[in-house]
């Protein structure tokens, strides 16, 4: 037995490449392969190259395959189309959130859950357990897979260089399966950094050659690999949630107000699924009385709060706490995603500041995203 972090297929690659390492969740993943910032203006007016090959793949086969995620999962995943994605979560009996998910609905039977680094093994045992009683079959495919993601504006025009699979008529959300560069693929329109882009699911000993293949398509253009540090900025722009951050298990998808994603309306399993009892009474809640929202701050200064940092009223009562929170180099200003006070949350909100190592800087309450791209 060894503590020691798991390594992707590409990670000679990014050593390679200068990256700076870093522990994430037991892989080691590159943080960064020059400058955060630079890689973060690339995604947004370029391109940029991720390896994400941490992520966990979870596939689910049977006749009854639909029926076991809709009662496993909060969201009405049997009626996803074959060929199309779904976000969704999994949560507890109690309603708090286990992990947000994106399932692909591959055949009319297969299933691929793709859950995040850190909670894939949770992820798996919880399937697991919840298909006793379904004729269906959970398996763990993390090793089957790398991921690689090309995002930004120039990501179409670079992929359609390598590929003759259709990706003017591949919806946002959905995937297909193809060949990139010669190598056999699921390309899959999503991403995690609020640009166009696709994440390309293929076996691992084709990872450096689809790596190699799009960084030399990307190359006149501006294409460059880019680490996890710039993903989280990205993401913070786009107003996305991060799990461990503005998800946990003390949280339910209607206190992050993503109740839209749990769908009481489902006709399997007699409208039962893990959870549903809770989170009705989480909707309740929501609706009428909610204790804290999930808002954005932008900073009047330039002091930048991280995750853990108290939101305080003008007379110092803590009103909220900061979740995650960077500068932006989109904005040009310091941002933040915090849970504040229902009294506090509408944007425009005045009297609003962030404990700053006992500073109280002053900053706005704006709706989420801070960014969004034109379409």
């Amino acid at each position: 037995m060894t503590d020691a972090p798991r390594r992707t297929a590409l990670d000679a690659t990014h050593r390679a490449l200068g990256a700076t390492m870093t522990d994430f969740a037991g892989w080691d993943m590159p943080l960064r392969y020059g400058s955060e910032r630079d890689e973060h203006v690339a995604v947004r007016t370029r391109a940029g190259l991720f390896d994400l090959s941490h992520m966990g793949e979870i596939t689910v086969t049977g006749p009854q395959a639909a029926d076991l995620l809709d009662y496993a999962l909060v969201g009405n995943i049997g009626g996803v189309k074959t060929g199309r994605a779904r976000y969704t979560m999994i949560c507890e009996a109690g309603g708090g959130i286990l992990d947000d998910l994106i399932v692909y609905r591959l055949a009319d039977r297969e299933y691929m859950v793709v859950a995040n680094a850190s909670n894939a093994q949770v992820v798996l045992d919880a399937l697991t357990e919840r298909s006793s009683g379904f004729d269906a079959e959970v398996r763990d495919d993390r090793e089957a897979y790398a991921l690689l993601a090309v995002q930004g504006p120039e990501s179409p025009g670079i992929l359609k260089t390598l590929t003759d699979a259709d990706l003017d008529g591949l919806k946002y959300y959905a995937g297909l399966p193809g060949t990139v560069a010669g190598v056999s693929a699921l390309i899959a329109r999503t991403g995690y950094t609020g640009e166009d882009g696709f994440e390309l699911f293929v076996r691992p000993a084709d990872a450096v050659a689809l790596w190699e293949a799009l960084t030399a398509a990307g190359k006149d253009v501006g294409l460059v690999p880019c680490g996890l540090s710039c993903r989280d900025t990205l993401r913070l722009e786009a107003g996305m949630p991060l799990y461990g951050h503005e998800l946990t298990t003390a949280t339910t998808p209607f206190d992050a107000g993503l109740g839209r994603v749990v769908k009481f309306e489902k006709t399997t399993n007699d409208g039962d699924f893990v959870g549903r009892t809770a989170l009705e009474e989480a909707a309740r809640r929501a609706e009428s009385a909610p204790p804290r929202k999930l808002v954005g701050l932008i900073a009047q200064g330039r002091r930048v709060p991280r995750a853990g940092y108290a939101v305080v009223a003008t007379d110092g009562t803590v009103i909220g706490e900061v979740t995650s929170g960077a500068p932006s180099p989109t904005l040009g200003k310091p941002l933040a995603i915090a849970y504040v006070d229902a009294a506090y949350a509408t944007p425009g909100a005045e009297g609003v500041a962030v404990d700053i190592r006992g500073s109280h800087e002053p900053y706005e309450v704006v709706a989420l995203p801070f960014y969004k791209r034109e379409k």
